[in-house]
């Protein structure tokens, strides 16, 4: 079992619009939304060898402002908790937790320290953003072109060993001010592509009830071959915005882009006429 099939068998106890995006939203009433969102990484399972920890702690916060971009929020506080097999790795875990969320405007408001066999971090970030903006995997609409941000791929090439991709792992930017401009110009969509761009068109497609048809010629690629290709599609650990928008919204967009599909009729993702398989990064229990 996998976590998004695992999430689906607690829906009916949490509820459907409380599980469907990976951020949660309060309404504050006033024309704002107050939108939250947390993660937990562990070191054996989430960290790739020879990281130290300022990138531990940067990553750690990365992952969840990520989700915060997503919405088109601006972030405003992180909280950090941390289960440490070592106090003295405490600090520079927290350096490099600082400074990613003051990169992107946040501010790290407190948290949690404990011992644990293994480093362990929770991050919860919050932010604001427009009601009238706000952004979900919902809402995608046939006819609206698929856009992507970024060079998606690059950090699965780093596990995989390329070296001169490794800063795009360790120490990944999300995409904060890219998603605000993305809301405001009002995208139909989106979400970030950190477990891989086809599940995550997935996880559009499903929640707008469409289907997506992809452009394999537009595929922004870190390199033209089929390795960078499955990498771009499959590959997880990237940190780029997946969106819908239709034309007139992309005539207003001052960012950098890759239109790369679709919207259409259906409930699939297709490349070459083929339906791609639903796969990408995945926490796994057992077999998937």
């Amino acid at each position: 079992m996998d976590d998004r099939k695992l999430l689906a068998s607690i829906r009916t106890l949490i509820g459907e619009a409380e599980t469907a995006d990976d951020c949660s939203m309060f309404d504050l009433g006033d024309g704002k939304i107050l939108v939250a969102s947390t993660d937990m990484l562990h070191e054996t399972t989430d960290f790739p060898k020879g990281m130290t920890e300022f990138e531990m702690g940067w990553m750690s916060v990365a992952v969840t402002l990520s989700d915060i971009a997503s919405t088109g929020a601006a972030p405003s506080q992180v909280l950090v908790a941390v289960g440490l097999d070592s106090p003295e790795r405490l600090y520079p875990f927290m350096e490099g937790a600082v400074s990613c969320a003051e990169t992107f405007g946040a501010k790290v408001a407190g948290g949690d320290i404990d011992s644990h066999k293994e480093l362990t971090a929770v991050t919860t970030a919050f932010g604001i953003v427009d009601k009238s903006v706000y952004c979900r995997r919902s809402g995608a609409l046939a006819g609206d072109f698929v856009c992507v941000t970024g060079i998606p791929g690059r950090a699965q090439a780093a596990l995989d060993g390329h070296d001169e991709f490794r800063q795009f792992l360790l120490t990944p930017n999300p995409q904060v001010f890219e998603g605000q401009k993305i809301a405001h110009a009002g995208a139909s969509s989106m979400m970030d592509v950190s477990d891989g761009v086809v599940i995550s068109l997935y996880d559009i497609a499903d929640a707008s009830s469409v289907g997506i048809i992809l452009d394999g010629t537009s595929f922004p690629l870190f390199e033209e071959s089929g390795y960078a290709k499955t990498c771009f599609l499959y590959g997880g650990g990237d940190f780029g915005l997946l969106f819908t928008a239709s034309g007139d919204v992309l005539s207003r967009l001052d960012i950098d882009y890759s239109v790369i599909g679709r919207v259409v009729d259906g409930d699939s993702v297709i490349l070459d006429g083929e339906i791609l398989p639903r796969k990408g990064y995945a926490h796994v229990w057992g077999d998937a």
